[in-house]
This record gives C-alpha cells, sequence and structure tokens, in this order.
C-alpha cells in the first residue's frame, strides 16, 4: 500500500474509471498466492527466498538475482520518499524538495524500533496501515461511489489489454501490489515465529502464516481498491479525467466532494502510507543482501545507501522537469518493479515445487498449475508490455 499504488490507482480510477479494479483484484489474489508459496518455503526449509537462490543456483545467477533485486528496492524505495515528501508538501506546506532530503531521516525510527524487537516494528505498521484504512473509509463515505459500477469494474475487460494507456497503469497496480522483495522479506520474516521443528507443527506453522498473509492482503485489497473507487468517483465522472498528479488530487478533493476535511485525511492517509511501505523495504533490504551475498551492513548504512540511490532520480526530476513530474516517476518506478517481478516469482514457485528441497511440504500437483498459470500472465503481460513498447519506438523512429 505504499504511495506507488496511490499513483497507480489514482492515475487509473480517473482516467477509466471503476476499469481496472479488476487489475487490482487479480494482482492481489496473486499475491494472496505467491505469499502463501513464501511461507512454505521459509518453514519447510528453514531458509528464505534470497539464502535458497544462494545455495541452489549457480553464482552467476544467483548475482544476477540479487542485482535484479536491488533494482526493485531501490524503485520502492523512491515511491516511498516521494510519496512522504508530497505528504509532507500537502500538510506542512514544506517545499518539496526539502522534504525529499528530510525523509532520508526515517532511518532513525526504524533502527529504535529494531533495537526494541520485531514485535515493535509490527505494532507501527500495523498502526500506521489502519491509519490509511480508517482514512480511505472516510472518503468512501463522501465521494459516495456507484456500486453498480464498482461491482463491474471487478469483471476483467478485454481493453485493459488492448489499450497501452490501461496496459501501463495495468502493469504498475500488479507491480504496486506483488512487490518483488516482499517475497524475500516475508519467506524470511515467518521464520520468526516460534515452532516446534515437528512435521505436525510446520503445517500448522504453514496454516497460521497463510491465514495471516491472507488477512493482511485482504486489507491491502480494500484499501488498493478504495483509492481507485475515490478516484473514479471524485473525478472521472465529474470531467477531471486528466489528474494523474497526487497533488491534484488533494486540492480537488474537499472542494469537488464539498467536505472540508476530505484533503487532509487524504494527507494523513498518504504520510501513513509512505511511512509504513518504508519499513517493510528497509527490512527486505537487509533480507536480501545477507541471503544473496551473506555479508551484513550495519543497518544505518543499508539504509542511508538504499535512501540516496531514491534521492538522486527524485531530485533530478524534481529540479529539471518540476514537481509535476513526480506522477509519472511514481507509476514509471511501480512499473519496474512488475518487470523485475518475474526473477523472484520463478524461483519461488521452482523451490516450492521440488520435492527433494520440500519433502513432504512440496506444492500439490493442483498448486503447481495454478502457480504456475500466475507466472504465466506475469511474464505474459509483463513481455506485452515491453513488446508495445519497442513497437511504439520504431513507429516513432520511422
Amino acid at each position: 500500500m505504499d504511495p506507488g499504488n496511490w499513483a497507480t490507482d489514482i492515475a487509473g480510477g480517473a482516467a477509466f474509471g471503476y476499469a481496472l479494479l479488476s487489475v487490482i483484484l487479480l494482482s492481489n489474489l496473486m499475491a494472496i498466492l505467491l505469499q502463501a508459496l513464501c511461507v512454505r518455503l521459509g518453514v519447510a526449509t528453514g531458509k528464505d527466498l534470497a539464502q535458497a537462490c544462494r545455495d541452489y543456483y549457480p553464482k552467476r545467477i544467483s548475482f544476477c538475482l540479487w542485482g535484479l533485486c536491488e533494482i526493485a528496492i531501490a524503485a520502492c524505495d523512491l515511491a516511498e520518499l516521494l510519496g512522504s515528501a508530497i505528504a509532507l508538501q500537502l500538510l506542512f506546506g514544506i517545499p518539496l524538495i526539502w522534504g525529499v532530503c528530510i525523509t532520508a531521516c526515517d532511518v532513525l525510527l526504524l533502527l529504535l524500533l529494531q533495537g526494541k524487537g520485531f514485535r515493535y516494528v509490527e505494532a507501527l505498521i500495523i498502526t500506521l496501515v489502519a491509519t490509511v484504512g480508517i482514512c480511505f473509509a472516510a472518503e468512501i463515505i463522501f465521494s459516495q461511489p456507484d456500486i453498480a459500477g464498482i461491482l463491474a469494474g471487478y469483471l476483467p475487460k478485454p481493453e485493459i489489454v488492448r489499450n497501452p494507456e490501461m496496459l501501463y497503469i495495468a502493469i504498475g497496480i500488479l507491480g504496486a501490489t506483488v512487490m518483488p522483495h516482499n517475497l524475500y522479506l516475508h519467506s524470511s520474516i515467518v521464520q520468526t515465529r516460534a515452532w516446534e521443528p515437528t512435521s505436525k507443527k510446520k503445517w500448522e506453522a504453514i496454516k497460521f502464516g497463510t491465514i495471516d498473509s491472507t488477512v493482511a492482503l485482504s486489507f491491502a485489497l480494500f484499501i488498493n481498491s478504495a483509492i481507485l473507487i475515490v478516484a473514479a468517483a471524485t473525478f472521472h465522472f465529474s470531467g477531471y479525467q486528466e489528474i494523474a498528479e497526487i497533488q491534484d488530487a488533494y486540492k480537488l478533493l474537499s472542494p469537488l466532494l464539498g467536505v472540508s476535511a476530505a484533503s487532509t485525511i487524504f494527507g494523513l492517509a498518504l504520510l501513513a502510507s509512505g511511512q509504513s511501505s518504508t519499513l517493510t523495504a528497509t527490512l527486505a533490504g537487509q533480507i536480501v543482501m545477507e541471503g544473496f551475498l551473506q555479508f551484513r551492513l550495519k543497518p544505518w548504512v543499508r539504509r542511508l545507501t538504499t535512501r540516496l540511490l531514491a534521492i538522486i532520480p527524485a531530485l533530478i526530476a524534481i529540479i529539471f522537469y518540476g514537481e509535476k513530474s513526480t506522477g509519472s516517476l511514481l507509476i514509471f518506478s511501480q512499473v519496474i518493479l512488475s518487470l523485475q517481478l518475474s526473477f523472484a516469482v520463478i524461483p519461488l514457485i521452482m523451490f516450492t515445487s521440488n520435492k527433494r528441497l520440500m519433502g513432504e511440504f512440496v506444492n500439490p500437483t493442483w498448486l503447481k498449475l495454478l502457480a504456475g498459470v500466475v507466472a504465466t500472465i506475469i511474464v505474459g503481460l509483463n513481455a506485452w508490455l515491453l513488446l508495445r513498447t519497442f513497437l511504439g519506438w520504431l513507429h516513432l523512429s520511422a
């Protein structure tokens, strides 16, 4: 539910109404399945996805997968940085360029919480996510959306694949929902739970870990749907289909809805969203580096390194292209996440379908088939986007 979701959902809702709700639903169902596989891998092998790649792939392939995952983490961190900076600008009038720099200091909060234990980090993330959920529940009430239109929006439409603009935003929604580095993170976090090393207790841990992630992702489905629904109800059907920037959405919410608090609630939710996703991306970065390379940086060094990599493109975009470029940059960062997704999903499915590695916890046939369909959809959509982009370049050059 990071600010990248906001950018894709707002742009999709404003431009195409409720049509892309089907993409949010499909992406969430994919995420539920893949996170369940992460639980299965972590519990059955005692390894996270990064460690499994390091142990069972040649060093060259493992190193390439690490590099691709670091690109995904940097892209995600870029979205979180921009989202938090935009929220600070909207709520407190802090110039965007200074807000970008201020967000580098959020590492101090994470280090403080990590020193107290992982449960404190979880508690903060739950609080922040609950804040986002409550805020958007209020926004839905304010916007009074069309229920029939919402239900129809959850039905897939061929137009999504045929329309290049819809496809681009749909790929962004997919990347923002099924984040590749979160697969590495979840396969590690599940091991912070205590269970006895017996077959029965492992099955029990898989069961409750899957329920845990499914409930969390169901809540994410509500919030991501709510963002798009509010954008569609407020902007698409009132003649503001071109709204693609979070700042524009903030300014227009209160006047269009006739509720003075609507914009402030929107800004608070954005700030909470940016901070909650920042915490998870930082944890994922540490797990990925340690798992692939068996190399551990001090947490504050790792955090600042990742954030500096995100600050550079953000500052370049703001300085040379203006603040209006942030929306396009946010959506582009989520498309990058989607393009990296295949390189995490395919190893995850291969490992959990390997009888020698998983033993009795190997994926049953029906789960292998379902996971294969998910991987095919992800690879196919990304390949189609790249093909259409390449053909577009050829057309322009001709």
